[in-house]
This record gives C-alpha cells, structure tokens and sequence, in this order.
C-alpha cells in the first residue's frame, strides 16, 4: 500500500478528495466491522435513507442499526435481526433522548420538502428536528455524524433552501463532534414512489444528462448511500474534525469497486 496500515490514503491527482483503491477500502471495511460499533438512521423511509440502510445491511459493518422516525417501517425477514427501531416525536424530542444514546456513528437523511410542508414546516424538519437531534447525539455518545445536505449549500443565499441547508450545516459544525461529515450532493436520482408525471419527465432528462457529464448535475442516491458507508469505513481527514464531499467527490467514493 500507499500508506500506513490505518492512514487515510494520499490525494489522488485531479480528485477533491482521497480515494482508495477497492483493496484498501476492503482492509478499511473489515477493520472498522471488528470493533462491532452501533449506528442510527434519520430518515431510513425516505429515498437515500432506504439505499443507506440497505448498503449497510448489505455490508455488515454495525453490530446494531437503530432507525429513529415518527413511525415504524416494515421491515421483514433475517435481513433485518439486526435493526431496532425507536418511533420519536420530533416536536418533543427531549422525551425521546433515550434513543440517541449508545451510537458510534449518527446518519442523518431527514428532510422534507416547501410543497409537501410549507416554508415554516421545511425550516422546522430540515433545519430544527436536525439540528435537535444532532445535539442529543453528541450528548448520548456519538462521535461521528453523517449530514446529507445539498449541492450549493449557503446560509447567505437569498433562495430557502439553499440557505436552510447552510443554516444546519453550520449548526451541526458548531456541536462538536469528533468527526462530521457532510455530503452536497446535486440533484437525486432515484425511483420515487410518490412521482408526479412531471418529475418522471426530470428524472429521465437528468438521467440522459448523467450519461453525459456523469458527476456535475445529479446523482443516484444509491451511489450517495455506498458513499456514505465507504467514508464511515475510512480513517479522519487528518486533523480536520470537518469534511464536505461534493457531488463529483460522493460519485467518486461511491463508485469503487
């Protein structure tokens, strides 16, 4: 190798960020599976929180996933012995802090969107529940909390949004955890249940744009979910508590093979 066994691997050549090589990230998965840590999931019901917790039932690497949500998912079968699920109301947190504690790595995917909860009822999901869990988190023991965010992230935007993404990024930094990573992703390919005929039409459109310029304008939230466990596997940024992936840094890190 490259490295020391444990080192994050150096700066590749024309990448934001450092990527392994598949052999190494192995190394990296099996190392970080035996020290048997628990993780929870925010969001498990939406379109990336269903990928990241099929990928990281896929590959083992938690001895315990917990799904944290207002209400529980049916989930049947061997796959799922490992997952317990604790049913929280957001709008009173604090009562639930019980299932914030005892989790190594926090993942969070909670979102909503303006049409499906109006401007306040957006800000208060994206931005309030995140940042109020993140906090009970930090507080119950997790050291390493995974943000999904959005492509052009900016507390000073004039578009809500994009500011409300800025606005708990920098609220989620603030907490202090010994590692926050926090991934912008552009526009999310996926097969959504709920689809309107108008964003079937924008999906197949960016999915031919995609074949084109593969990283710039979207992404398929499975190669956003494989990114997200692949980073968890990985040692720190050096010194940095803090690292943001871009769009063509998750494409890079969820495509090894």
């Amino acid at each position: 190798f490259a490295h020391a066994p444990g080192e994050r691997p150096k700066q590749r050549e024309g990448r934001r960020m450092a990527v392994p090589k598949p052999e190494e990230l192995k190394d990296f998965r099996e190392s970080f599976r035996a020290k048997k840590q628990a993780c929870f999931i925010l969001g498990a019901s939406g379109e990336t929180g269903k990928e990241l917790l099929a990928e990281i039932l896929r590959q083992q690497i938690f001895s315990t996933v917990t799904l944290i949500g207002r209400r529980k998912l049916d989930l049947e079968g061997p796959l799922y012995s490992s997952v317990k699920q604790e049913v929280v109301d957001f709008e009173k947190l604090d009562e639930s802090a019980a299932a914030f504690q005892g989790h190594d790595v926090g993942f969070c995917c909670l979102g909503t969107t303006r049409s499906k909860a109006g401007a306040a009822g957006f800000v208060r999901v994206d931005r309030d529940y995140v940042q109020h869990s993140a906090e009970l988190a930090k507080a119950g023991g997790c050291r390493h909390f995974v943000l999904q965010s959005t492509k052009g992230a900016d507390a000073s935007s004039s578009f809500l949004y994009l500011r409300v993404k800025g606005e708990v990024e920098s609220r989620v930094k603030a907490i202090g955890f010994d590692r926050c990573s926090i991934f912008r992703p552009a526009v999310l390919l996926c097969d959504r249940q709920e689809s309107r005929p108008s964003e079937w039409v924008t999906r197949k459109f960016l999915g031919a744009v995609a074949y084109i310029c593969p990283t710039f304008y979207s992404v398929p939230t499975v190669t956003v979910a494989q990114a997200m466990v692949n980073n968890v596997v990985m040692p720190g940024p050096g010194n940095k508590k803090v690292e943001i992936l871009e769009n063509a840094d998750i494409h890079a890190l969820g495509n090894i093979k």
